[in-house]
């Protein structure tokens, strides 16, 4: 071939602003692009071989080779897959630079699938140009009698290609990096590089240091192969010992015999896995497998709870798996990572389309070969598709925990306190999925027993229909435990910030459910009765009612006297629940400053118990000195027994206490 030259684009509206901007947002990404071009060779070679259409010499192991030269700040990326015939470099290269930006953006912006425009080799090899001011690439086709071509091209807008001198088939790609870009031609960048992109690409992938100092191993004879190249044959002499014989007498004994031993250059090792545990089928993983595949790509020691192995060929190909690690923490800080991959090529993390938003939680793998990604594989199109994707995920999640729930309770429940939150928040945010786990969402009793919804509402059939009740800190409310505990009644532990919503949503959902807080009303099981006729305990009442509202300063307090059945509790405090969601709501949403009164009043009512002998002494010594320190305690009691006093409540708190002790005293 004569020697050719040529202008890559005919206007000035060139394709490399467009591959900066439009395609590539990540510079290192033109080490996914040049790789994964160098897979695609091998792999077309791989189906011409099954095709009969090439043979293989025997001793062709098929790879892609990175080499880094920092002192020349240079990459070539090799391959010994198809390689290229000039014919073929004036198609794939020349021809998409030539096409000028308008026509390459109108041919190929909305081309997925159908033309496969991912891999095809012109495109990616173009991002090369993101880092590089000069690139050279040297290939020799598999066709027999073909012609090696080298081509060079310096800021991407002139060519020269020419008769190349590359012996073997393949490809190799060069790059002479600008000045911004050195970095990726250093060895341990290469390689973080490589592993973000690259792990699971399905060709052996090698990475060289050109300016390194060669590595070497000692190994044994038996250990030799052809491909180890010998450095060096070590003799190792005989290892005797010195023992004591039958007689008594020492001698020299000889316990391992002289071997020849040789010192070899390190044998290479890939960088990538090319069969990844999600290729697999699930009967041949082990659960060793699974855990040591989670610490390895998710750097993460911590033991995931259990997993899910997704493999799917029809309506689409889908593989991968997806872990629960312990999520037991306030939902809203939990941060999981699931990797999104197409044919072993890594796509992005936490892909929102494909991954429904309640699986960020989680960590995991997905591979679809079927995803219709755009041409720089950093968007996705046609949404009906992906929607089905993500819906298949869905189920899958959904299908994997009922079953643990049906088939393997005992685990369930086991991890139920690690997985409630993820739970909760997929219900909340996915309508189908909350349908399927419906019967499926489990709550610990106060006897740390789980049960379902079902159970829940059966268990306070006969005394609350209807109603759960429920606990959000088992130290604050133990009070209210205690009492409940007493009267034989149950209630359910809900600790995290999602609960408040997630219950809401379960009373949407069931009709006529009401959660109560256990500290939001006193119900008549704690109650002796009080006929209505009975002025005396009604004047009582109003006595009471007054002593406190003026010992406290407060007449917006709503007061009730009641006659409680456990006569050692003299006050108490509910809020009900209409009120206390609301300032849950507030904080939520940050919104502190404002004034729960706005939304109904603060929802607080003190509940003095007349048949505490402390509650009868303020009815009947009213005008008295230290009544209104009782009061004051009284008062101050029932917030401590309900959550925590202000820093200026909590002040005088402890000083009053003081007081009424050194009154003891004397």
């Amino acid at each position: 071939m004569s020697s050719k030259s040529g202008n890559l684009s005919i206007n000035s509206e060139n394709i490399f602003p467009i591959i900066k901007k439009w395609l590539y947002s990540d510079h290192d990404i033109f080490y996914r692009e040049l790789v994964s071009n160098g897979c695609d060779a091998i792999t077309k070679l791989k189906k011409l071989e099954l095709m009969g259409e090439y043979t293989k010499p025997e001793d062709l192991e098929y790879k892609v080779q990175v080499s880094v030269n920092p002192d020349d700040k240079t990459i070539t990326v090799t391959d010994n897959g198809l390689g290229m015939t000039a014919d073929e470099v004036e198609e794939y290269i020349n021809q998409i630079a030539f096409s000028g930006a308008q026509d390459f953006l109108q041919k190929y912006k909305d081309k997925a699938n159908e033309d496969q425009i991912i891999g095809h080799f012109g495109l990616g090899f173009y991002s090369a140009f993101m880092v590089a001011d000069k690139v050279t690439i040297d290939t020799r086709s598999y066709k027999e009698g073909s012609t090696p071509v080298h081509w060079e091209s310096e800021g991407g807008l002139t060519f020269e290609m020419k008769d190349g001198d590359k012996a073997e088939q393949g490809t190799s790609i060069t790059l002479y990096l600008n000045e911004d870009s050195y970095e990726f031609s250093n060895e341990y960048r290469a390689r973080e590089v490589l592993e973000k992109y690259c792990s699971f690409m399905p060709v052996p992938i090698y990475l060289k240091n050109e300016k390194a100092e060669p590595e070497y191993d000692t190994i044994d004879k038996d250990q030799l192969t052809d491909k180890d190249t010998v450095v060096e044959t070590v003799l190792e002499p005989a290892k005797t010992e010195e023992k004591e014989n039958e007689n008594g007498e020492k001698e020299t004994v000889e316990v391992e015999p002289a071997k020849e031993r040789y010192k070899i250059l390190r044998r290479p090792v890939p960088v990538n896995d090319t069969n990844p545990l999600w290729n697999k089928h699930p009967n041949e993983c082990k659960d060793d497998d699974y855990r040591d595949f989670y610490r390895k790509v998710f750097h993460d020691y911590k033991e995931p709870l259990f997993w899910i192995h997704l493999n799917m060929d029809y309506p689409f190909n889908l593989k991968g798996i997806l872990y629960f690690p312990k999520i037991n923490t306030e939902y809203d800080s939990i941060e999981g990572t699931i990797k999104l991959y197409n044919n072993q090529v890594f796509i992005a993390d936490n892909i929102k389309e494909v991954i429904p938003e309640f699986l960020m939680l989680l960590k995991g793998v997905i591979d679809c070969p079927d995803l219709p990604l755009n041409v720089s594989r950093s968007a996705l199109q046609n949404d009906g598709f992906v929607k089905k994707i993500s819906d298949y995920i869905t189920k899958k999640v959904a299908d994997k925990l009922t079953g643990m729930c049906k088939t393997d309770r005992e685990n369930y429940e086991k991890y139920w306190d690690d997985i409630a939150p993820f739970i909760k928040f997929g219900c909340l945010k996915d309508e189908k999925f909350a349908e399927k786990m419906n019967d499926y969402i489990l709550f610990k009793n106060l006897e740390g027993k789980y049960l379902t919804l079902k159970d829940c509402l059966e268990e306070n059939k006969e005394k609350h229909e209807n109603k759960v009740f429920y606990v959000t800190d088992e130290k604050e409310q133990s009070q209210y435990i205690n009492m409940f505990k007493e009267a034989g009644l149950d209630a359910v532990i809900l600790p995290h910030s999602i609960d408040s919503p997630f219950i809401g949503h379960l009373e949407q959902k069931n009709e006529g459910l009401k959660f109560l807080r256990i500290d939001a009303d006193l119900n008549d099981t704690f109650k002796e009765e009080v006929k209505e006729d009975d002025e005396a305990f009604k004047k009582n009442a109003e006595t009471l009612t007054a002593v406190f509202k003026k010992a406290l300063g407060n007449d917006k307090l709503e007061i009730k006297v009641e006659k409680l059945k456990n006569e050692g509790i003299a006050s108490m405090l509910t809020v009900s629940e209409e009120s206390r969601r609301m300032q849950d709501m507030m904080k939520m949403y940050n919104m502190y400053g404002m004034d729960p009164s706005m939304f109904g009043g603060a929802g607080e009512t003190l509940v003095l118990n007349a048949n505490n002998k402390l509650v009868q002494y303020v009815m009947e010594h009213g005008d008295e000195e230290n009544t209104s320190k009782i009061c004051e305690q009284l008062y101050d009691l029932a917030l401590l027994s309900h959550g925590t006093l202000s820093p200026e409540r909590m002040t005088n708190f402890i000083s009053r206490s003081n007081e009424i002790m050194m009154m003891l005293a004397k």
